[in-house]
């Protein structure tokens, strides 16, 4: 007997059911970012190995750990994506689009990394991301926190959310940062785990991570570390407390976090992220971004400030299958076209046709499986159809259809020609 292949672990189907959910959620998405002025961009899927490891940094977890890395026949190096934004840098750089012009992005699409798969974490997880370019004040900064809450309202959702803000400042800042920290953390190294001892001298700031590791000693002496936001410039500074002031002026709620630094080498000054608790575990990141005015020319492109963000929507509809139900509810159908007869489903499929071009946002779906009334029209109701309409011999040989409403049972026999005129009324069209 042959062996059934089955997905890559991590890597999963998403059935019609759950699709039609994606879809819905996928174009509230769109519909914001176009509201803001955001045109889309679309990646290729792999890049060359060096564009991630220059971008991200060499000494990441997802760098070092996580990437899914192979040769291809010429033995170039390449890299299955892991993240949107280096991408998105290259793109802008290789066609020319970021030299005196301000450029607003959107990407959606998969996204890889290698890890152990758990809820709402996957080795082929989903994104959905924005980038701004050539924009160096707060007020942009604030716009993507201002579209993301905006995101949050649309779905349902704004009081499961909580935003979280911290200034990594520049890199000179950070320098001086990652020497007190280094100093810090080798004084105590003997109260540290494993991992914590490595990344002291591999990348210390990720060291603060571990405030979530549930040891008591190690959270009480990574709140004893010294504070980033004492080692800021002033325009880092300022930046980030005139960001403060307009979230303020727009009423978004916010927690300013010292130890937040997101995990990727690339960012400076504003970092932030939207949490979540209780729904998907305990405090749950759904939403990061931040600054990177440095990245556009590390990839080889002139100094640009820029600004971003990306969301996992894997974690996005685990949240909203918790807490927002309404959004699940299965795609119905407008209308079911029921026939039985000799020769009558090449008419049904011809009259079919017609009321899709004279209607096009009509979702009609023929029965082609044979079987009694009775049958049909239960497929109909399961389809969720408000209307059936039904061709037998005698309404062929007529040229005409029984439209039934089936929300109050009532129906009328009519010429094929008054049949759009109908459906008009029943089903509200304009």
């Amino acid at each position: 007997m042959v062996k059934n292949i089955q997905a890559i672990r991590g890597m999963n189907d998403y059935l019609p059911a759950e699709t039609i959910f994606w879809q819905r959620v996928e174009e509230m998405l769109k519909e914001v970012l176009t509201s803001y002025g955001y045109s889309e961009i679309r990646l290729p899927i792999v890049e060359q190995t060096p564009l991630f490891q220059r971008a991200i940094g060499d000494i990441t977890n997802v760098v070092e750990k996580e990437m899914y890395i192979f040769a291809d026949r010429n033995g170039d190096s390449l890299t299955l994506r892991p993240e949107g934004t280096a991408g998105c840098v290259r793109a802008c750089i290789e066609h020319g689009l970021l030299y005196n012009q301000e450029q607003r992005l959107w990407y959606l699409g998969p996204m890889f990394r290698y890890e152990r798969p758990q809820k709402g974490r996957y080795r082929q997880f989903h994104q959905i991301g924005a980038e701004v370019f050539g924009q160096q004040g707060p007020e942009v900064d604030a716009e993507l926190i201002l579209l993301t809450a905006r995101w949050w309202r649309a779905l349902g959702i704004s009081k499961y959310m909580s935003l979280e803000l911290n200034s990594i400042g520049s890199m000179t800042g950070r320098t001086r940062y990652r020497e007190a920290l280094v100093d810090f953390l080798t004084r105590h190294e003997s109260s540290l785990d494993k991992a914590c001892r490595y990344r002291i001298q591999t990348n210390p700031m990720r060291v603060l991570d571990s405030l979530d590791c549930k040891d008591p000693t190690v959270q009480a002496l990574l709140h004893d570390a010294p504070v980033l936001t004492d080692y800021l410039d002033d325009d880092s500074r300022n930046h980030f407390t005139n960001l403060c002031e307009l979230l303020d002026l727009a009423r978004i709620s916010y927690t300013v976090n010292p130890y937040l630094v997101r995990g990727l080498d690339y960012y400076n000054r504003t970092v932030f992220e939207w949490i979540t608790t209780g729904s998907l575990g305990s405090h749950t990141t759904v939403c990061g971004g931040g600054r990177y005015d440095g990245l556009v020319e590390q990839l080889g492109g002139r100094p640009t400030p820029a600004v971003g963000f990306a969301m996992g929507l894997e974690r996005l509809m685990l949240l909203l299958q918790a807490v927002n139900m309404d959004l699940i509810a299965p795609l119905s159908v407008d209308a079911y076209l029921v026939s039985s007869g000799n020769n009558v489903t090449s008419a049904a499929l011809l009259l079919a046709e017609k009321l899709r071009d004279a209607l096009p946002a009509l979702r009609l779906m023929i029965n082609y499986g044979g079987g009694s009334f009775k049958k049909q029209f239960s497929r109909a109701d399961k389809h969720g159809a408000r209307v059936a309409l039904v061709l037998g011999e005698l309404e062929v040989a007529a040229q005409q259809v029984i439209v039934k409403d089936l929300t109050t049972g009532n129906q009328k026999k009519l010429a094929q020609s008054k049949v759009v005129s109908h459906l008009i009324l029943l089903l509200g069209f304009k």
